[in-house]
């Protein structure tokens, strides 16, 4: 099974790395502009292999993904401290248009996991030029919030001293500050989570659940201004995604694909919960949410369709 990743920034190889920990695929190929990065990264990475899984790990260019699954695409220019990823669209957006093609010249059967950000729009323009060659809409889809999905799941099972395994909850819509926290929808053991308090006993305030809306919704900003950028939480989010689509594990995933309408906001790309398998988006799970989330998600979707119009498809 081989797993081509485009882009070995700081996201690409945290995404390989966590790959070849985890033991995803069998074969990784690793191509960039900067070729002596692609092939440092390469070498890097292939060093790990004795700690973990049976791996090929390899530097290539375009026609070396031909027979790929999967192409991870984190090709782009970096999030600089300050700037929203919505401000990151024009300048990736002429990325994109010569690197999806080139993509699909060689492995046009492979399942296209878009990482680059602003990711919800960088997952709809890559859509838009796989579709003109042909390639079904599911076959691209972006990590969406499943790195927000899982800070919230560990921000909450820290809160209240649960196994994040047995955290259920979502992240809907923007990757980004619109996105919506659907406090309506956690629950913790099989049980709502107004109901699992009640057994334990316990309070969490409105003050709390404003601390980890922040810890979710404004860590990429804390983490860039730190370090200048994140790639390790995004990196294993990228390595679940391509093991679901390899194994076709048809699951329930917080990814971004286009969505034809989504509470009247037509022709979108945005996170919701999808049936993900082999072939990539399978199906859109529409889920219940109370009134202010209802509005939240909207005005979300609002957002990302401005963007998107920007491009002028």
């Amino acid at each position: 099974m081989k797993i081509g990743v485009v882009g070995t920034g700081m996201v690409g190889s945290a995404a390989a790395y966590a790959m070849v920990m985890r033991g995803v695929g069998r074969e990784i190929v690793l191509v960039d502009y900067n070729k002596a990065r692609a092939v440092a990264e390469a070498e890097d990475i292939f060093h790990a292999v004795p700690f973990a899984e049976p791996m090929l790990v390899r530097a290539g260019d375009y026609p070396d993904l031909a027979g790929a699954s999967v192409v991870v695409v984190s090709a782009g220019v970096n999030q600089r401290p300050g700037e929203t990823r919505l401000q990151l669209l024009e300048r990736n957006a002429e990325v994109f248009r010569s690197v999806i093609p080139s993509i699909l010249d060689h492995a046009p059967e492979a399942v296209l996991v878009i990482a680059t950000n602003p990711v919800d729009i960088m997952t709809h323009l890559a859509a838009h030029i796989a579709e003109e060659r042909g390639l079904p809409r599911g076959r691209v889809f972006g990590s969406g919030t499943t790195l927000d999905t899982a800070r919230f799941r560990a921000l909450l099972s820290t809160e209240l001293g649960v196994d994040p395994a047995h955290v259920h909850a979502l992240v809907l819509g923007e990757h980004g500050d619109s996105e919506v926290l659907a406090w309506s929808l956690v629950s913790v053991g099989g049980l709502p989570l107004s109901t699992f308090l009640d057994r334990i006993h316990y309070d969490l305030t409105e003050d709390e659940r404003l601390v980890i809306d922040d810890g979710v919704r404004h860590a990429a900003y804390r983490i860039i201004e730190g370090k200048g950028a994140t790639y390790y939480g995004v990196g294993s989010a990228i390595a679940k995604c391509v093991n679901v689509v390899l194994h076709d594990q048809r699951a329930i995933l917080t990814v971004c694909a286009l969505h034809e309408d989504i509470l009247g906001v037509r022709d979108v790309t945005l996170a919701m919960p999808y049936l993900v398998g082999g072939a990539g988006v399978l199906e859109s799970l529409d889920v219940p949410l109370d009134a202010n989330e209802t509005q939240a998600l909207r005005r979300s979707a609002e957002i990302l369709r401005g963007a998107i119009d920007s491009l002028e498809l």
